[in-house]
């Protein structure tokens, strides 16, 4: 869809970048790639494009994050029903505090909503709901909702959706250190005995295999400190051509449909 401005009354669930498919063509390709086999197990996924996508409709910037929630739920939908295993957005990171305060309050009312009206959804579904990153120095209002919607879909055993909140891959990285630190320090842990398993005990995502597959909207071509440690041999997609809010599950499909195609090697 080319960039143009948008009706003033057009809301984020009216708004179709493209045209949805419908149930039976949408189960068909789903059937496709299930049977093709392969599926990632872990899907990490960078929403980028949000502020650019508002900016060439000639709307308020915070109005890119609003309509970049319906591609968020489109997205989680679609992974459920191909039951990949678990799928981890970059939603907020530890940079984004350095942009204008105005916006930064609107990502927090915009978190807030979401976790507060989405939990009910996410719970039927099967959805179990994660969050890893410094979620302490979140907004107050952010973590009471994030710790409800925690709560409420604990024990839920479909897709694990990963909300990384306040995240950075170096403050990750920093954190496991300390905590190895922190145990050796207690004589619980000898530094001969630190490797990788330990390291990758100590991240955030422990409890998670690691991404095969990172997508990436809008053109931007790195991991912009994003799950570094566990993305040593993700396969990368990049969306070029597609901001965050114009990405549908028909992008996701031709994403996972080129994984699929690519031979995995892990440095063999």
């Amino acid at each position: 869809m080319s960039a143009q401005a948008l009706p003033l009354e057009i809301s984020p669930r009216e708004y179709h970048p493209v045209k949805p498919l419908n149930p039976e063509e949408d189960f068909r390709i789903q059937q496709c790639l299930k049977d093709e086999g392969n599926l990632p197990q872990h899907i990490a996924i960078i929403m980028d494009g949000d502020r650019r996508w508002a900016v060439e409709r000639k709307l308020p910037k915070t109005e890119g994050h609003r309509f970049g929630r319906e591609s968020v739920r489109d997205i989680v939908r679609a992974c459920g029903q191909l039951q990949i295993e678990a799928l981890t957005l970059y939603t907020f990171s530890t940079e984004n505090w350095s942009r204008p305060e105005a916006e930064v309050e609107e990502l927090m009312q915009w978190l807030h909503e979401s976790l507060r009206d989405e939990v009910s959804e996410l719970h039927e579904n099967n959805v179990s709901l994660n969050a890893i990153g410094r979620t302490d120095e979140l907004s107050p209002t952010v973590q009471l909702a994030l710790e409800h919607a925690l709560a409420k879909t604990r024990d839920n055993t479909g897709l694990k959706l990963n909300l990384a909140l306040n995240y950075g891959g170096r403050s990750e990285l920093i954190d496991a250190f300390r905590k190895l630190a922190a145990e050796v320090a207690a004589g619980r842990l000898a530094p001969e005995d630190i490797d990788e398993e330990q390291i990758s005990g100590a991240l955030y995502t422990a409890d998670l295999p690691d991404p095969d597959l990172l997508i990436r909207t809008s053109g931007e071509m790195r991991l912009s400190n994003f799950l570094p440690w566990q993305m040593v041999y993700t396969e990368i997609c990049f969306v070029g051509d597609v901001h965050w809010p114009d990405f549908r599950r028909q992008h996701l499909y031709e994403a996972i449909a080129a994984y699929q195609q690519r031979q995995r090697r892990f440095g063999g």
